[in-house]
């Protein structure tokens, strides 16, 4: 059985961090990093771009830092019996940068992560097994889908860089042809590509993006809605408490009260 040991979701250090692991973390430590940093693996150093993960091996010498604060992650730790066997058969490259294929896919799931830890139940450790499986078989499955077989490929790695800065600053206010700008397209080559490589429209993923942020924001902190509003990009309260209740369901103070309530069972 696999056993996560501890987790953090858009962990955000104001004055950046320096991790050094001489002899390595004694279990699998994975980062994903929101921030421009600095790698160090076995001795050789590297700079890694936002959108970027590695999975260290537990003995596996490694540092890690920021190029300039703050410096944003997420990351766990996980050990267990089964873990060589699951990597080998999943082919998976540990102690190797990679970028993300789907930034979204890897911060959702790392906070699911950190919310059955903190909650833990009676079924807690058999859940946590499940789901680190299936983290790592989703990893893998998204990099064997990622290619494509035309000339948008060469914008591919581009794009999830693009995606990943989405995900890592939803407060920024970017319009579509300011986004489109940054990849050099016109405006409508740009939605119909975004949309051709992650399943849907730009602004849908910007709006997604925003609200994972405003639901972590909601769970994990006592900042008002109006608050939780600003730091998510929104210009205005209402306009933040209509789209949260359209695609989340619930009011942002239902919503708050709901997860409180669980969290207490």
């Amino acid at each position: 059985m696999l056993n996560l040991i501890s987790a953090g979701y858009h962990f955000i250090h104001p004055e950046g961090i320096t991790i050094d692991r001489p002899a390595g973390a004694g279990n699998y430590a994975f980062v994903f990093f929101k921030s421009r940093a600095e790698i160090v693996v076995h001795g050789k150093p590297m700079s890694v771009d936002p959108g970027t993960h590695i999975l260290f091996r537990p003995d596996t010498p490694h540092l890690y830092r920021d190029f300039e604060p703050p410096f944003v992650n997420d990351w766990f730790h996980c050990e267990g019996e089964g873990m060589d066997k699951l990597l080998d058969e999943l082919q998976y490259p540990a102690d190797e940068p990679l970028q993300a294929v789907d930034a979204q896919q890897i911060s959702r799931n790392v906070m699911e992560l950190q919310r059955i830890l903190s909650h833990r139940g009676r079924l807690s450790d058999r859940i946590l097994d499940l789901e680190l499986r299936g983290f790592f078989m989703k990893m893998v499955d998204a990099r064997r889908s990622a290619p494509f077989p035309d000339e948008r490929s060469r914008h591919y790695g581009a794009f999830v860089e693009l995606r990943s800065a989405l995900y890592n600053a939803p407060h920024e206010r970017d319009s579509v042809e300011a986004l489109a700008s940054r990849v050099n397209m016109s405006k409508s080559y740009f939605q119909h590509t975004y949309k051709q490589f992650f399943g849907v429209p730009v602004m849908t993923d910007l709006i997604a993006a925003r609200l994972e942020y405003a639901k972590y924001l909601l769970q994990s902190s006592k900042l008002s809605v109006a608050e939780v509003s600003g730091l998510c990009g929104y210009d205005n309260d209402t306009h933040f408490m209509r789209q949260f209740k359209k695609h989340v369901g619930a009011t942002p103070k239902k919503y708050r009260t709901s997860v409180s309530q669980n969290a207490q069972r």
